[in-house]
């Protein structure tokens, strides 16, 4: 009997992905755990290994087409067996043989005929005038979420409209034109950063350290580094400083749950490290942060950006993150306003240390300093917490430990 595979809930909010390429056509004869073909999610680009072993009867999307989670990749059975199309968006079962990605649900099934959703997104359904028996959940447990009913709006508003030629013209009143199609990394950044804006109350804290400790200290440790094959730079010593300074402000060290209304406080400390790469920025986690000297951050640090830019990052390098940095120093600048990493509640923008005239005790005096710029969610941390948090940082960093 002819099998399907679906694309699992790989979990951390990824609903989507986009398919790369496939290493297998229709008619080939496949094992399991064979690689079928690789899908670019949020952020990374992991390979999909196949559960069933038989002949590959049908790849139900080409390469560049966008995938929800639920809906079915390839369909695997003996040869010559016919193909029965099914609906997509079906949340996928844990059959013997399945991936150890696809993940079950741990909330209770809806009763026959009802939908699994909290009364916020039924409130919204019935504004929308959705109806909520015909959206397919893709939260926990194909719980439906605010996102799956304003997609639906949208797509019933989609049918609603009549077929349209789209003209793209090679030229305005001002000059040529050029189409870049929003995909892979750049498509998933705009998707997350539109949710974050959208979600959290944004608020920026600007404030500076005192760097020349900071770059004697690194100074003094950079031989040991270099003999240790780890490059060292300042960023290792301000996530052992920013660890220290959550540990007295546990409440920027947590994630919001917006079905359940909840903050999440996190007893643990994963720091994201946001990278630069060509078509986006890709932010994977430092874990146990708190466990880990100066030199093993670093080579953490470097081995992860490396991994970014290559794209070979494993999906589990992206979880689990509970605050991010973007070092926007490396490439220059004085102030930014960094946006949240959401679900999380606050960012750390870290600017180019350098040399600043300043007024001290009545004299102007040129010192060098780093200034930092902390992004925060106001439904969950006050002004006066931020700041306060911000001058443990500073007190941190200007009396940095090894």
């Amino acid at each position: 009997m002819a099998k399907q595979f679906r694309f699992p809930d790989i979990g951390e909010g990824i609903t989507e992905g986009e398919i790369v390429r496939w290493t297998v056509q229709e008619g080939d004869e496949v094992k399991v755990d064979q690689t079928l073909g690789e899908i670019e999610t949020d952020k990374a680009v992991v390979e999909m290994p196949s559960p069933f072993a038989g002949t590959v009867l049908k790849l139900h999307f080409k390469p560049k087409d966008i995938i929800k989670v639920g809906q079915v990749l390839v369909t695997i059975g003996e040869k010559g067996e016919p193909v029965v199309e099914a609906p997509a968006g079906i949340p996928v079962p844990k059959e013997a043989g399945a991936p150890a990605a696809v993940r079950t649900a741990a909330l209770p099934a809806a009763p026959p005929g009802e939908s699994l959703a909290t009364p916020k997104v039924r409130a919204l359904a019935r504004e929308m005038g959705i109806d909520l028996t015909l959206v397919q959940g893709t939260g926990a447990g194909s719980r439906i979420t605010e996102d799956d009913v304003r997609e639906a709006k949208e797509r019933a508003a989609a049918a609603e409209k009549k077929p349209e030629f789209r003209i793209k013209p090679k030229f305005d009143f001002y000059g040529a034109l050029e189409y870049v199609p929003l995909r892979g990394v750049r498509r998933a950044t705009a998707r997350r950063l539109t949710e974050s804006i959208r979600k959290a109350v944004h608020v920026t804290h600007f404030d500076e350290a005192d760097a020349s400790v900071l770059i004697a200290l690194r100074d003094k440790m950079k031989g040991e580094a270099e003999a240790r094959g780890t490059k060292l730079t300042y960023l290792p010593f301000i996530v052992k400083a920013l660890v220290e300074a959550l540990k007295l402000h546990p409440m920027l060290n947590a994630t919001v749950d917006e079905e359940s209304e909840e903050i999440i406080v996190k007893k643990y400390y994963n720091i994201g490290i946001a990278v630069d790469v060509p078509d986006g920025l890709i932010v994977p986690v430092v874990k146990g942060a708190d466990m880990k000297t100066v030199f093993e951050i670093a080579e953490d640090i470097g081995n992860l950006a490396r991994a970014a830019r290559a794209r070979t990052l494993d999906l589990a390098d992206l979880k689990g993150g509970t605050f991010s940095i973007t070092n926007v120093g490396a490439i220059g600048g004085d102030a930014a306003t960094p946006i949240i990493n959401y679900p999380e509640v606050a960012i750390l923008a870290t600017m180019r240390i350098g040399k600043r005239v300043r007024a001290e005790n009545g004299a102007v005096i040129v010192k060098t300093t780093l200034p930092l710029c902390l992004s925060f969610d106001h439904r969950v941390v006050d002004g006066a917490e931020a700041a306060r948090f911000s001058r443990d940082l500073v007190k941190l960093l200007e009396s940095p430990a090894a």
